[in-house]
């Protein structure tokens, strides 16, 4: 190959197939190593039957529902899974009500739409005005933000304070009014990993309407947790155990053990998804509902799902995430060894997602900061990211890492050696700076 690729024009001539493929596959080196990257919260390992399934539905589109009515099907049934994973009310008419997503992030759109949509009608009914509609959540992921510019709503995020790094129940109640039309907890927040329970914020939610004659609902959050805390925590009441949760979304190529590129969103019944929203569509002769931002995608993502579905069950499931909260447990344990840290989140399936987050202990100065740590870390091919925390938490910087299947715990003393290793050239390596 002695030509360099077009990067800026549309190419003029036409290249060999193996050409173009050997100049794309060399680029592609200089990413990182996808099993290396403890930033994601995002699948990357998947078995070989899921690459087959892939390719197999490659030209298959998830939308044309009448063209591919067993794909289709495939994706009802995951409907109907999901739904009795998180304790949805038996359907009425034998399917439950969500849909398929590109990810969570589409997900909590149609979530919040719905939301929006429903509080409308309420205030309507009531002859109040409409708007001036607001949501309230803790420290959020940027989708809620982008949620609340595109469809005019204002977003109460309550913010991250030293001490209390998520939405708690005084503070949610001190941003709710008449014109709140959700209440928003993410289970397993994404700076830390620690889960937002839902459960207190719920009965506050109780307590608000008995003195106001205010009713809210609530929309969880779950991209991560959704698919953990029911194998590995099932005694956390988060889902539609709760009244007022009327939807749910997650994603499901994060522990959902899905290929990048699907999510999911369930609500409660009928009632909690307005018809305004809903299109019909051919389907076998009939007509089925539809309701999404995305339209024409690959159907590979759902059918790898249901794949994965099928292969674990809740017993494989509780064997995959459960090997992940051991590796993070056992390198919360080893790095509270190494240095003079405070940790935010041990990787516990009672306390959030199998994430180790923590900081270094306020005074303490052990001659590095923790985005030294990371760069050291990245020299080595991992991605562990340090970041500060948002709100008013500006001040503290935070590491953390993902623990997932494909991390094993071999793979995880291979981390502790670069670890250590890292500690020791920053040791033998001062700098002169500031705590961080």
């Amino acid at each position: 190959i002695s030509t360099i690729a077009e990067s800026k024009r549309f190419p003029l001539h036409e290249m060999r197939d193996d050409i173009a493929f050997q100049i794309i596959n060399d680029e592609l080196f200089l990413d990182g190593n996808a099993r290396q990257n403890l930033a994601t919260f995002c699948q990357t390992w998947d078995d070989e039957n899921v690459h087959k399934l892939m390719d197999l539905s490659i030209n298959k589109n998830w939308i044309d529902k009448e063209e591919y009515p067993q794909s289709a099907a495939i994706d009802l049934r995951c409907v109907n899974m999901v739904a009795d994973l998180w304790h949805a009310p038996a359907p009425k008419n034998g399917q439950a009500v969500g849909t398929n997503t590109i990810g969570s992030s589409e997900a909590c759109m149609l979530g919040g739409m719905a939301m929006k949509w429903r509080w409308r009608k309420r205030m309507e009914a009531a002859g109040k005005p409409t708007d001036k509609p607001n949501l309230v959540c803790g420290p959020v992921q940027i989708c809620w933000h982008k949620f609340a510019r595109y469809w005019d709503v204002e977003l109460r995020e309550i913010p991250m304070r030293p001490g209390q790094l998520f939405m708690d129940p005084k503070r949610m109640i001190e941003a709710c009014d008449e014109n709140t039309i959700g209440v928003v907890p993410t289970f397993g927040v994404t700076y830390t990993g620690n889960y937002e329970f839902p459960q207190p914020l719920h009965d506050a939610l109780d307590k608000f309407q008995a003195d106001t004659g205010i009713d809210i609902d609530m929309h969880i959050d779950a991209a991560s947790g959704g698919f953990l805390a029911p194998f590995v925590a099932p005694d956390i009441v988060w889902d539609f155990r709760l009244p007022r949760v009327k939807s749910i979304s997650a994603s499901g190529h994060k522990f959902g053990l899905a290929p990048l590129g699907c999510g999911w969103v369930i609500w409660r019944d009928e009632e909690a998804l307005p018809k305004e929203l809903v299109f019909n569509v051919d389907y076998l002769g009939g007509q089925i509902g539809t309701f999404a931002i995305n339209f024409s995608r690959p159907a590979g993502q759902v059918i790898a799902q249901y794949y994965e579905f099928l292969r674990l069950g809740r017993e494989g499931y509780t064997k995959v995430q459960n090997a992940s909260y051991q590796v993070a447990t056992y390198l919360a344990d080893e790095i509270a060894k190494l240095g003079p840290y405070e940790f935010i989140c041990t990787g516990r399936p009672d306390e959030g997602i199998p994430a180790v987050c923590f900081k270094l202990k306020d005074g303490e100065d052990p001659g590095y900061t923790l985005y030294d740590l990371s760069e050291r870390l990245r020299l080595r091919g991992w991605q562990v990211p340090a970041f500060t925390l948002g709100g008013e938490a500006t001040d503290i910087v935070v590491m953390r890492i993902m623990c997932r299947r494909g991390f094993e715990m071999d793979f995880a003393e291979l981390l502790l050696e670069d670890y250590k290793a890292s500690l020791k050239y920053l040791s033998d390596h001062p700098k002169l700076q500031g705590i961080a």
